[in-house]
């Protein structure tokens, strides 16, 4: 990854990023302060900019008239050394590959993230759908989807108006996995929580952790938003804390 070093207003180098796209914006990821002067830098060189690095730059940023977007963590799972656990689909339930469509998804994705949960998406559907899920499942935003991931399908089949069977099932739930810098990244995990029993989300990583292990990988990385009950979740199947960071939007010159 080539980084970009940008100076500060003493002519001094104040901070490098890689550049990126997020929220359909140009975005500075992976920052990394180099000195004193990296906020005011990043205000007047990024305007419009998504920004994510280190927390104590994002709120020096937010005190500069920044918006968070996101404040989350990341975790690492050592496939080897991972605690057992139950990795089987509950009653009524399969695990099929994440090979469906956008459109099959978007439902139970969409229910899993409602209004107060720390991800949910302040938009419509139509842009739920077009700008995050629907890339995100095409490879566009974190790499191509993995073997390992997996979708919670209904297991009954159902009988269409013509008599045919329909084996695939509706999407309930799914944990989706990308090769993200060359290494597995879990980018969803999420359940339909008015048709799903507590627990399937806890199945389903494990599930996509196992099947990662088998298929060679050493380590599972994630990232967890800050008030995500899902932690909890995470810390028990092995993943442990790595860093935290701060995603914030840099307000344009016109604001």
């Amino acid at each position: 990854m080539e980084r970009v070093i940008l100076a500060g207003a003493d002519g001094a180098p104040a901070f490098s990023y890689v550049e990126d796209e997020r929220y359909g914006l140009p975005c500075a990821d992976l920052v990394e302060v180099m000195g004193p002067g990296a906020a005011d830098a990043i205000i007047a060189k990024l305007p419009g900019w998504a920004v994510a690095g280190p927390v104590e730059l994002g709120e020096a940023l937010v005190a500069r008239g920044a918006r968070v977007t996101r404040h989350a963590h990341e975790m690492t799972c050592e496939l080897r050394t991972a605690p057992p656990a139950e990795s089987g689909a509950p009653d009524g339930f399969r695990f099929a590959p994440c090979d469906r469509s956008p459109e099959e998804v978007f439902a139970a994705w969409r229910a899993a993230y409602p209004a107060g949960h720390p991800d949910h998406r302040n938009m419509d559907d139509a842009a739920a759908l077009r700008d995050v899920l629907a890339p995100l499942l095409e490879g566009k935003v974190t790499g191509e989807i993995l073997p390992c991931s997996v979708l919670a399908v209904d297991r009954d089949d159902a009988v269409d108006r013509d008599g045919a069977v329909d084996r695939d099932g509706a999407v309930a739930g799914g944990a989706v996995v990308t090769l993200f810098h060359d290494r597995p990244w879990v980018v969803e995990v999420f359940r339909h929580p008015a048709r799903t029993p507590s627990g399937l989300g806890t199945r389903m990583l494990a599930a996509v952790r196992d099947r990662a292990a088998a298929d060679g990988w050493e380590r599972l990385g994630l990232v967890v938003s800050e008030g995500n009950p899902a932690r909890g979740v995470y810390e028990r199947l092995g993943f442990t804390l790595v860093g935290s960071s701060m995603t914030v939007v840099i307000p344009s010159r016109s604001t």
